[in-house]
């Protein structure tokens, strides 16, 4: 049936699933034998209330075009104008909107409604893209039957080689609607071609690397932090080292999203952990245009070059966070970004003090360090496991005793050749607590030729 909206005359929007929809079908029935209700529109069932002119509204254009977001709806058209609307169920304001005053005997004076199909999540993004003005700039393509859009986004170049999720308008428009900034809002310059990053394209991207909305915060602090000079992304594109990006995350925004900071932290898994590394990636490509084999000149590459993220174990008080020790305070949200190599587990069944765990670590850092050929030492991302950590603990070991003891065990004889500059070693908590085991991540650069771990907060 039609969805033209009446020009004048009375207009109901209801939905069976909802129980002030059922209190008022007697009513709209009283108006409907007086000639009052021009209109019925039904969100879920054409046949409810039964035994009235109902027009179904099954994609809610109708219900989107008229700002519903409480059924039962009442609203006057004049010459096609709205005039008077009454949400929910009350006698006194639908006596006002339909000018009578002995509607309902014998119901309650008033009842709240229920949220509006066109509210729910998905819906109200899809209708805004469909019917509304979204504001989105860019360009739409448009895939018909039969041809396959992941082929189609791959053919294009858009992947980093896994399947990417369709870009639909509803999907970016919801990614948007978890920031306040505008959408052509630009965040900076990506490399490494330089060009400019919207908050639209970064919410495109991210939809692609199969975030969730609510991920999208973190993804756009990990590129502030990533668009810091410090940082040095475009070194981190452009090295023959296969460098990449490695987010850790700290805050309650990790309980929120469902970051995982237990088993298999730095593995498979858990969405959040695979998409939100995985968006810088894809951002770095589609916008900066670093390519394997263009200005990415990765001899070798590694697995982590798809993305990186993961929550820091915050399950101790007794552990200070690494967000916390670079100065952002507590309770708060942040990220760090650290350009890193690749990765290395460091396993000792046998060590049972700090000093023996200290020993070992540094034979592992050593090694790392010899494999850096004359650029000695560089940034280092210590990933300490449960085990590890309670064999610290129990000695009365912290974060900043642990750091110290590193660094003077690698500091050479007489403390003359520092492995690692001010700043250079980084140690986090994170994994299950089965197993005597850290993971060494090894970092690309330090000092003002290479790359800096960047923190910065997670706007909520």
């Amino acid at each position: 049936m039609s969805n033209e909206i009446p020009e004048d005359g009375l207009v109901l929007v209801v939905r069976e699933n909802c129980p002030t929809c059922q209190l008022i079908a007697p009513v709209a029935a009283d108006l409907e034998a007086r000639g009052a209700l021009t209109t019925i529109y039904s969100q879920d069932n054409p046949g409810f209330p039964e035994g009235l002119r109902v027009r179904d509204d099954p994609h809610l254009e109708v219900s989107f075009r008229l700002a519903i977001t409480i059924v039962p709806t009442l609203i006057r058209f004049e010459d096609g104008a709205e005039t008077a609307r009454a949400i929910g169920w009350s006698r006194q304001e639908w006596g006002n909107v339909a000018a009578l005053d002995d509607l309902g005997p014998g119901l309650p004076d008033e009842r709240p409604g229920c949220g509006s199909l066109s509210e729910e999540p998905g819906w109200a993004e899809e209708l805004l893209a469909r019917h509304g003005e979204a504001g989105l700039g860019a360009e739409t393509l448009t895939v018909e039957f039969p041809e396959d859009p992941f082929e189609i986004m791959d053919a294009r170049g858009w992947s980093d080689g896994l399947p990417v999720v369709p870009p639909t308008p509803a999907r970016v428009l919801a990614m948007l609607n978890e920031c306040t900034l505008a959408h052509d809002h630009v965040l900076g310059s990506i490399p490494p071609a330089g060009a400019e990053l919207t908050v639209e394209k970064a919410a495109i991207n991210a939809v692609m690397a199969g975030c969730r909305p609510a991920y999208f915060p973190v993804v756009l602090a990990a590129l502030d932090a990533a668009l810091d000079p410090d940082f040095a992304w475009q070194g981190l594109l452009s090295t023959t080292m296969g460098a990449g990006v490695a987010v850790i995350v700290n805050g309650p925004v990790c309980r929120r999203i469902g970051l995982n900071s237990g088993f298999n932290v730095l593995g498979h898994g858990t969405r959040a952990n695979a998409t939100i590394g995985r968006a810088l990636v894809l951002i770095a490509m589609n916008v900066g245009g670093a390519r394997p084999g263009g200005v990415d000149r990765s001899t070798l590459g590694h697995p982590g070059k798809h993305g990186l993220c993961f929550a820091e174990d915050e399950s101790d008080p007794a552990w200070q966070t690494l967000a916390a020790s670079r100065g952002i305070d507590g309770g708060r949200s942040a990220v760090t970004v650290f350009g890193f190599c690749g990765t290395s587990i460091m396993n000792d069944e046998t060590a049972r003090t700090p000093e023996d765990l200290v020993a070992s670590h540094v034979r592992s850092l050593e090694a790392i360090s010899q494999m850096r050929s004359s650029r000695r030492g560089g940034g280092v991302l210590l990933v300490i496991a449960g085990e590890f950590w309670r064999i610290f603990r129990d000695s009365g070991w912290d974060r900043t005793r642990i750091e110290a003891a590193l660094h003077d065990a690698t500091a050479g004889p007489g403390g003359e050749t520092p492995m690692f500059g001010p700043g250079d070693l980084l140690v986090t908590r994170a994994g299950s607590h089965a197993g005597l085991f850290s993971t060494i991540i090894q970092g690309w650069g330090s000092g003002p030729t290479g790359s800096q771990p960047v923190t910065r907060e997670v706007e909520p």
